[in-house]
C-alpha cells in the first residue's frame, strides 16, 4: 500500500501537467469561406502591470532602514480680503470716443421720416359715449271734473242728484245705473253723458270714459264750457290707457274753447 501511495503521488505532477495542455492556448477554428483554412496565430499575452513605485523621503539603499517619512500638508486659507474699488475716472474729450454725437439730456430723439414711414399707426381705442337715459315725461296736470251744470228737467235733475248721493258715499254701480236711467228719459242730454263719463272713468274703464266724454262734446253745441271738460275728460282717459300722444291732442283741443 505505502508503494502505491507512493507511486500515485509521484505520477500527480506529471498528470496535472498534461492536463494543463488542454487549459493553455489552442489554435482557433478553422473559417470555412474561401474553401482555405486560415489559423490566426497565437494571441500574445499582455504584459504585467508594473507595480507602482513607494514615494520616499529619502532613497531606499543598502543602508536604508525602510522606513518611509511623509510630510502634513499646509492648511488652505482662502484669501478674503476685499480688493479695493477701483474708482472710475473722467474720460478726458481726448478719450471719448469719436463719431458719436452724445445727445444733451434735454434734447428729445426725432426719428427719421424713413422710420415714422415704416412705423405702425397706433390706433386708439374709440371712447365710449355714456347715454344718459332721457328724463320722464312731465306729469300730466291733476284733472278737475266740471261741477255746474245747465239746469236739467224735475225728474232728470232727482236722478242726477241720487246719482251724485250714491258716487260721494262710494256705490258706483248705483250710480252708474240710475244715470243709465236719466239717459233713457233724454237720450241727447250732454250733461248726463258727461256725468256718465266720470263714473266710468272711477270704474277704471277709460275706453267707455273716453267714448262717452266725446258724445258729450259732440252733443254740447253751444256749453263750451262742457265741450272744454268734455275733451279735458277724453285727454285723461287716454292718459290712463297709455296714449300720452293722443292726451296732448285732446289737451290742445280744449284749450280751444
Amino acid at each position: 500500500m505505502i508503494i502505491k501511495r507512493l507511486f500515485i503521488i509521484c505520477s500527480l505532477p506529471s498528470f496535472l501537467a498534461g492536463c494543463a495542455e488542454f487549459y493553455g492556448s489552442q489554435p482557433p477554428a478553422p473559417v470555412y469561406g474561401s474553401g482555405s483554412t486560415i489559423y490566426n496565430k497565437t494571441t500574445p499575452s499582455l504584459p504585467k502591470p508594473k507595480a507602482p513605485k513607494p514615494i520616499a523621503s529619502e532613497p531606499i539603499g543598502q543602508g536604508s532602514t525602510g522606513i518611509v517619512k511623509t510630510k502634513p500638508l499646509k492648511e488652505y486659507v482662502p484669501i478674503t480680503t476685499p480688493l479695493e474699488e477701483l474708482e472710475s475716472e473722467p474720460l478726458t474729450p481726448e478719450q471719448e470716443p469719436q463719431g458719436q454725437e452724445s445727445l444733451a439730456p434735454e434734447q428729445e430723439y426725432s426719428p427719421p421720416e424713413q422710420e415714422l414711414a415704416t412705423q405702425e399707426p397706433v390706433i386708439s381705442a374709440p371712447k365710449q359715449e355714456i347715454f344718459a337715459p332721457p328724463p320722464p315725461p312731465p306729469p300730466p296736470p291733476p284733472f278737475e271734473p266740471l261741477e255746474t251744470f245747465a239746469p236739467l228737467s224735475p225728474a232728470v235733475s232727482a236722478l242726477a242728484s241720487s246719482a251724485n248721493q250714491n258716487s260721494h258715499s262710494g256705490n258706483i254701480e248705483s250710480a252708474t245705473t240710475t244715470i243709465e236711467r236719466a239717459i233713457r228719459i233724454e237720450p241727447r242730454n250732454a250733461t248726463l253723458y258727461y256725468k256718465l263719463a266720470l263714473l266710468r272713468l272711477k270704474q277704471s274703464k277709460p275706453h267707455l270714459a273716453e267714448d262717452l266724454a266725446k258724445k258729450a262734446a259732440l252733443l254740447a253745441s253751444n256749453d263750451t264750457q262742457l265741450k272744454k271738460h268734455s275733451w279735458l275728460l277724453v285727454a285723461r282717459a287716454r292718459e290712463m290707457q297709455g296714449d300720452l300722444k293722443g292726451g296732448k291732442e285732446a289737451r290742445a283741443k280744449a284749450n280751444r274753447f
